[in-house]
């Protein structure tokens, strides 16, 4: 699963990256403590543009009577997304991409509350595959309000002995087959690059990370586990 991540490049600097226009208009910024229903960036297509834009973090599908009335839907699984009445009209027409410097995850039962961080080994931007959703409040002539959610697989190698769940990260080669909104299927797209697993290096970092209130950069800094509860430890020992 995906439930936090981090995005240590400004704006400017996702558009240069993802060959990218930005029309951010200053909504989002760093973020190195990424939670749910914040305003974070993707990357879409449309027409012969290819933009970097603000939306919020837990889709809310077109046909829903109104945001919030249950938790977010920030991740929608590659097996089911194309069938999920959440997701289906998305995964055909409204597929995008959210930047991340990496996600943060934790081992399911760990005491420690240890958190994890996997990013890119040379430093560059990971590209989540990810959906969008516009939705309009009944009756009202405000703005839509536009969601978006990451798609996850099942985790392999050392990812996997951290939780059974990672995002979908797509290769460079599959950005603008992922983006093109007049492709409808996306089957062979569901299945991870196993090139790109290869690109990919995890490592404990600091325990703030836990707290959403904390953020800066040095969350991103590899650290030395915490240890372990002293009557676990001691269940060990004996």
């Amino acid at each position: 699963m995906c439930g936090r991540y981090a995005v240590e490049q400004d704006p400017a600097a996702l558009a240069e990256e993802f060959d990218a226009a930005d029309r951010t208009g200053g909504e989002v910024v760093a973020d190195f403590n990424v939670t749910p229903t914040k305003t974070v960036p993707i990357v879409v297509q449309r027409g012969a543009e290819r933009s970097v834009r603000p939306v919020r973090w837990g889709l809310i599908p077109t046909w829903a009577k109104e945001p919030g009335s249950g938790p977010p839907m920030i991740n929608a699984r590659a097996e089911s997304i194309t069938e999920k009445p959440a997701f289906a009209e998305s995964a055909r027409r409204r597929r995008c991409l959210m930047p991340a410097t990496g996600w943060y995850e934790w081992r399911p039962g760990d005491r420690r509350r240890q958190p994890f961080l996997c990013r890119h080994r040379d430093g560059a931007s990971l590209a989540m595959a990810a959906v969008f959703s516009a939705w309009w409040a009944p009756d009202s002539t405000d703005p839509p309000v536009v969601t978006c959610a990451v798609v996850t697989t099942d985790a392999v190698g050392e990812l996997a002995d951290v939780h059974h769940r990672m995002p979908l990260v797509l290769p460079r080669e599959r950005w603008a087959d992922w983006l093109d909104p007049r492709r409808t299927e996306i089957g062979e797209l569901l299945t991870p690059d196993e090139g790109m697993l290869d690109e990919l290096a995890l490592h404990p970092v600091s325990t703030e990370v836990n707290s959403m209130r904390n953020n800066h950069p040095d969350l991103l800094r590899q650290v030395e586990p915490a240890p372990e509860p002293a009557e676990q430890a001691a269940l060990f020992e004996s």
